[in-house]
């Protein structure tokens, strides 16, 4: 995919949510990953010309694993004149060492999100971009209706009341085999991932079931997720129009 096309489909999202306002200071969680440096990068070029004006930071949680490389991250961000941060944490210790959580994904997700939301709020943040994209709402759909039997997915966009923060996903209209394609075309630094429980997780058979589905059935991928944005889901926002859009950019 070229960076145009990724500019497109994230500016659509923004767009069509509302996303972006003028005047905000959002952080990017950076997990090191193909998806989360593609958000990077995609923010950082659509902020050269989207009509409201935002600021970007970049923030890292370190879970405390041996082996993490985030060198290059840290040079990708210099490039792209983005400033980077590192939170430092122990949260691999506590949940693999101390609590030996058989099911750890759970809790070190809480914990991370716990980690990164405060050291945002201390950059001055008031948004914070998730970078899941079109695949991995349509997993959560399945997880959701799998194991807790409701239908449910990640919203474009979330208020956490508690730390009066608000979480935007501008990926969610990207495929995530455009996302690896953009990843090779233009060499992102990827920093590969030394959790234990990496590809050995309930989404990671769920991705496998998607795949399989879709394999089956060509065509359902799309319409799974299109079951998930017109499916009425509690707390979801409502679609701007286009004329509203237009109205809003010439402000």
């Amino acid at each position: 995919m070229k960076l145009q096309r990724l500019l497109s489909l994230t500016r659509k999202a923004i767009d069509d949510y509302n996303l972006i306002e003028e005047g905000d200071r959002i952080a990017v969680g950076i997990s090191g990953g193909k998806d989360s440096l593609t958000l990077l990068y995609a923010l950082k070029h659509l902020q050269l010309f989207y009509p409201k004006h935002f600021e970007l930071e970049a923030v890292t949680v370190d879970l405390g694993f041996e082996g993490l490389q985030l060198s290059t991250i840290a040079e990708l961000c210099e490039d792209l004149k983005v400033p980077y941060h590192i939170v430092d944490t122990k949260i691999a210790q506590i949940v693999f060492e101390e609590r030996k959580e058989s099911s750890p994904c759970a809790l070190c997700a809480k914990m991370r999100k716990g980690a990164l939301n405060q050291a945002v709020k201390k950059l001055g943040c008031n948004k914070v971009a998730y970078a899941h994209h079109q695949d991995d709402m349509i997993e959560t759909m399945l997880l959701s209706m799998i194991y807790e039997g409701r239908f449910y997915s990640f919203s474009p966009k979330t208020y956490l009341e508690r730390t009066d923060l608000t979480v935007i996903r501008p990926l969610m209209y990207v495929q995530e085999a455009d996302v690896k394609g953009f990843q090779n075309k233009y060499q992102l630094p990827v920093a590969i991932n030394p959790c234990p429980m990496d590809k050995a997780s309930k989404r990671e058979y769920v991705k496998r079931l998607v795949r399989q589905i879709n394999f089956e059935n060509p065509g359902a991928r799309t319409r799974m997720f299109h079951a998930i944005i017109d499916g009425n889901i509690a707390g979801w926002p409502d679609k701007i129009s286009h004329e509203r859009n237009m109205e809003e950019n010439k402000q």
